[in-house]
């Protein structure tokens, strides 16, 4: 019985402990965007009065209306398109790849594959400048189509590395039961592999849909005029024109980051089950 006390007691512990660390780690979390926000609202010298966390003596929503009144509505719509066309290419193209390097048996399945991965080791400054002459030559510099193509390239190696070993995980007797009652390979990929790759695939969107939304460098490099950047060139451009202006620049940041946070709000779940699905075999 006392053993039995001991260890109702040890579990206790170990489960207020954990409670503990999460609320700790929640409030480290929380607290960046808390401050964002609450500064967001306040007036030009408010921040500096009153101090960074307290209350806004009034909801000043003059930082919004100054920041849409500006191009934060054109670089918005280019950032929104540029990860629609991006994203929804590098899914397919990653999911093509994946297929045959999972499921068909063949000599060259292995090499291609530890090429593929070996390509998260590369660095992504380096390719700047090829890349900034290569966009130039195709006459697609300072276009919002140079950005596709690198985001791609750079986020289908790890891509494929995780949808590879999702796709392992879906039983043989699925595909085997598909051949016997006649489907081709094309039918099998879009029939069978894609509907039971979703987990995997939404996983593969929020995490590559966040990099591509917060991407700067190539952003930077491969387009000049304000008619075609994207948002995280909008926060550097408000930076610079309201450098003075803290609240502007919080105001600014919100309205970038709140996109990521409703959309990691709305399908964190199916990030999860994404994490988890291949977890474990049956």
């Amino acid at each position: 019985m006392d053993k039995y006390r001991a260890s109702r007691v040890k579990s206790a512990a170990a489960w207020a402990l954990a409670f503990v660390f999460a609320i700790v780690a929640t409030v480290f979390a929380v607290m960046p965007f808390v401050f964002m926000v609450l500064n967001s609202f306040k007036e030009k010298f408010e921040m500096l009065q009153k101090g960074v966390f307290a209350l806004p003596q009034e909801l000043y929503l003059d930082n919004y209306i100054g920041v849409m009144a500006g191009n934060f509505g054109v670089f918005f719509r280019n950032s929104v398109l540029v990860l629609a066309v991006s994203l929804t290419l590098l899914l397919f193209v990653s999911a093509c790849a994946s297929y045959p390097l999972s499921k068909m048996h063949f000599g060259l399945a292995d090499p291609i594959y530890g090429v593929i991965v070996a390509c998260m080791s590369i660095p992504l400054h380096i390719t700047l400048i090829p890349v900034f002459r290569m966009m130039q030559n195709l006459h697609l510099y300072n276009t919002i189509w140079a950005l596709p193509g690198p985001y791609i390239a750079f986020g289908v190696p790890i891509s494929v590395f995780i949808l590879t070993s999702f796709m392992k995980g879906i039983p043989d007797e699925i595909i085997e039961s598909a051949e016997i009652d006649g489907c081709n390979k094309y039918g099998m990929f879009f029939r069978i592999m894609l509907p039971l790759s979703k987990p995997g695939l939404s996983t593969l969107a929020i995490y590559n849909g966040v990099n591509m939304w917060n991407e700067f460098s190539f952003a930077y490099t491969l387009t000049q005029d304000a008619a075609h950047r994207t948002l995280p060139l909008a926060v550097w451009e408000y930076r610079g024109q309201y450098s003075m202006n803290t609240p502007m620049i919080m105001a600014v940041l919100t309205l970038t980051v709140l996109p990521m946070i409703v959309l990691f709000a709305v399908a964190q779940d199916k990030l999860v089950k994404g994490m988890t699905a291949g977890a474990v075999k049956g």
